[in-house]
């Protein structure tokens, strides 16, 4: 299904195309809509389902780290790394302390520390974690950063590669081998690439592109080749160590534990949302034009729910798509719904 509103005269561009996905109902009336694109590819890359303009060029942003984290293993450099580790290196974590202290112990094992990151230093989002350092007086290190665990691959890939200590620079031998990676799984050419909130290149692609990378993960076996065990390897350790991957009240890790492994989702900001589907080998690509985390959520569970691998009746997908939004007192005031004609 294609068309809705025409924004402007690049039929590339992130508004053109986008249709209705997610409403948000407050009372009997729709309050708010949010509009965009969802791509769903199957083994051979081909497009099994669009809503919205499938071209449409975006940044996955932290929706690409598993891409981003396969040069780690291809190289051979995260061969002996666990489940956990793999996990944190495609997540988006909350800076709680097991996230923290498992980031912080891969650094010293390298013989590095957390100055040599570069994803910059954030107030961890995980409240405890904040409470903690309030109590402390201590400001936040770079190890509360929610890309610190991307970065503690690229230094270990960077270990190998060489190249020097500023790791993000696009034309570093790390950043070009996830260049390489990133066109080579999704079968184009990227654009060009802007900077990313952890200081790493993003590189563009359409949003068939993203889906067909997720396919490709989907669909890769242990019996294939190295960059198929390297994809099995990473999406097996995100279904398995789901908390790794964003923490408690989080999307990713809830929706995951709901699909007691049937999928592989990763999240990316401004409203960017991925899924591996290994049993139906399939992958799911969708962007929210505009950058809104509550409808990208909303619609990543109706595309799960669709694709029958989420239960619409578990509370984790109740809590972002047909449950009740309540106010401050407890009060039912509204829903968030898929739109009419999205995911049906």
């Amino acid at each position: 299904m294609t068309g809705g509103n025409q924004r402007g005269g690049d039929a590339r561009s992130v508004g053109h195309g986008a249709v209705p996905m997610v409403e948000v109902w407050r009372g009997d009336r729709v309050e708010s809509l949010h509009a965009g694109h969802a791509v769903i590819c199957d083994a051979s890359g081909a497009v099994l389902d669009a809503w919205g303009n499938p071209d449409a060029v975006i940044y996955p942003r932290s929706a690409a780290k598993m891409i981003q984290a396969l040069p780690l293993l291809e190289s051979g450099a995260g061969a002996g790394l666990d489940g956990r580790r793999l996990a944190l290196a495609c997540a988006s974590h909350q800076g709680a302390a097991a996230h923290v202290d498992t980031v912080a112990k891969w650094l010293a094992e390298l013989g590095l520390s957390e100055s040599d990151l570069r994803c910059g230093a954030h107030e961890p989002y995980d409240t405890d974690a904040r409470d903690a350092l309030i109590r402390a007086g201590a400001p936040p290190c770079q190890l509360h950063n929610n890309c610190s665990g991307k970065h503690a691959g690229f230094l270990m890939l960077g270990r190998q590669l060489g190249g020097g200590a500023e790791y993000v620079a696009p034309d570093h031998p790390v950043q070009q081998a996830v260049r390489a990676a990133f066109e080579e799984v999704t079968g184009e050419a990227s654009p060009g690439h802007a900077i990313d909130g952890c200081s790493a290149p993003n590189f563009a692609t359409t949003v068939t592109g993203l889906a067909r990378a997720m396919a490709a993960f989907a669909a890769a076996a242990e019996d294939g080749d190295a960059r198929a065990r390297a994809m099995v390897r990473l999406r097996t350790a995100m279904v398995t160590h789901p908390e790794m991957v964003a923490g408690e009240t989080r999307a990713c890790t809830e929706l995951m534990r709901a699909m007691g492994g049937r999928a592989a989702i990763k999240t990316g900001a401004e409203a960017v949302f991925v899924a591996m589907l290994p049993e139906a080998r399939l992958g799911i690509a969708l962007k929210i034009v505009d950058g809104g985390t509550r409808a990208s959520e909303a619609a990543i569970a109706a595309l799960l729910i669709r694709a029958g691998v989420l239960d619409p009746a578990h509370p984790a997908a109740l809590a972002r798509l047909n449950g009740p939004v309540r106010n401050r007192r407890g009060l039912v005031t509204g829903t968030v719904r898929a739109a009419p004609g999205f995911a049906g």
